[in-house]
Order: C-alpha cells, then sequence, then structure tokens
C-alpha cells in the first residue's frame, strides 16, 4: 500500500506542476512517518522515498536506525531548545526555527562538531494562537539575526497555515508565505547562494501549495494511511 501512495503522489505532484509551468523536480515530498512504525519506514524506503519529517525528538530518536544512511531526515515539529543538540546529530534540516534562542543553541552544538544544518524559517503566516512560528512582520529581524551564525544556512520558509475545512481557504497563506520570500529574497537575506525553499502544504492541501510555489510538501496519511 505504501509504495501505491508513494506512486500516486509523485504522478499528481508531476501533473499539478506540469499544470502550473512548474518543473516537478523543483517539488519534493517528504514523507511524514510521526507515529508510524519503523517498519512503515523501511517500506517506503524501499518504494524509493529517501526524505522523510519527524515531530518528536524523542520519537525520532527510538526509531533512527530505520533511517538508513542514504535517508534525509527533516524535523518539522516545535523544536524545544534543550533538544537542540539532539537534534543536531538526527537531522539534516531543522524547518521549524522561529526564534533567536533556538537558532544560537543549534549554533552551538554545531559548531563543536565542525558542521553545518540547512534550516527554515517558520512563519505562522496566518497568525494562528495555537501555531508555533515567528510573526511574518519580524521575520526579516529574525533572518538578520541569525544569517551571522556561522553553523546555520538558511535555506527558505516553512509554515502550517490555520486548520481549514476546504484545501482552497489555505491558499491565501500559501500565498502570502510566497510573496514575502520573494521580498526577503529581495533584500538579499534569503535566496543568495541556494535556491528559495517554501515548505508548505499538507496531505489534504497540497496541490493548491504546489500552484502557489511549494518546493517541499509534507505528506503524511497520503503516504503511509490514517493514524492509529
Amino acid at each position: 500500500m505504501i509504495a501505491e501512495n508513494i506512486k500516486k503522489i509523485k504522478e499528481q505532484v508531476a501533473q499539478i506542476a506540469l499544470q502550473c509551468d512548474r518543473d516537478p523536480h523543483d517539488i519534493r515530498t517528504i514523507a511524514v512517518s510521526k507515529k508510524f512504525p519503523p517498519s512503515a519506514i523501511t517500506e517506503a524506503i524501499e518504494a524509493g522515498q529517501f526524505l522523510f519529517g519527524e515531530n518528536y525528538i524523542q520519537e525520532a530518536e527510538l526509531k533512527q536506525d530505520a533511517f538508513v544512511d542514504a535517508v534525509n531526515l527533516h524535523f518539522i515539529g516545535h523544536l524545544q531548545t534543550n533538544k537542540a543538540k539532539i537534534a543536531c546529530q538526527l537531522f539534516q534540516m531543522i524547518e521549524t526555527v522561529d526564534r533567536l534562542k533556538l537558532a544560537k543553541a543549534l549554533n552551538k552544538h554545531l559548531s563543536v562538531v565542525n558542521r553545518t544544518m540547512k534550516i527554515l524559517i517558520q512563519v505562522n503566516i496566518g497568525r494562528d494562537l495555537n501555531k508555533s512560528g515567528v510573526m511574518p512582520e519580524e521575520a526579516e529581524d529574525l533572518i538578520r539575526e541569525i544569517q551571522p551564525l556561522p553553523a546555520l544556512e538558511i535555506h527558505g520558509l516553512m509554515t502550517i497555515p490555520p486548520f481549514s475545512q476546504t484545501a482552497e481557504e489555505s491558499r491565501i497563506h500559501f500565498r502570502s508565505l510566497k510573496l514575502l520570500a520573494e521580498e526577503l529574497k529581495e533584500k538579499n537575506l534569503i535566496g543568495i547562494s541556494h535556491p528559495v525553499e517554501l515548505s508548505m502544504g499538507m496531505s489534504k492541501d497540497f496541490h493548491v501549495a504546489i500552484e502557489e510555489g511549494a518546493t517541499l510538501i509534507r505528506i503524511g496519511t497520503a503516504i503511509f494511511g490514517p493514524r492509529t
């Protein structure tokens, strides 16, 4: 089932991308393996999926043996500063950096082992009190504060829009994130030495996110099935 779902998602991504004059290769799917067992991860890897996302540090630690060396692992949950050291050991990208204190903690631990890490700035684009992320008008200042930290590479922005009943309701938030990214790029704050990454869209609204410029989509249920 997982292999079939991965194949279906790839076909859908390609179709949507071509319909809006985008290169399908510019869009990568993160398989969100939160609350799914190592056996499901192994099945996904065997089906050719090598980019995964985890939301919880402790869960990722327990499942780390399933993530073989070829896997690219992103952290996509709220990261507590006291978990920064472990996060640096487990992940290749942190998508949810939303405050300077966390950035400094990551930089400190990475510097000790002479490593750099890709990060995204999480933006609370919908101003949802139930979501993490820096407010849109504060993103520029946060990026300027993080830029001097040598171990961190800012690759773009990430958002989780407010809950909505339909995918179309998320469009305005995805579009706002894209516009913010364009403003920041014009100021040479992102996209200087790397293409700008926009992580947005999940199982129910990824097609809208692609239409609005997503380069990373986070898919859990549509790959692994419903969580118990």
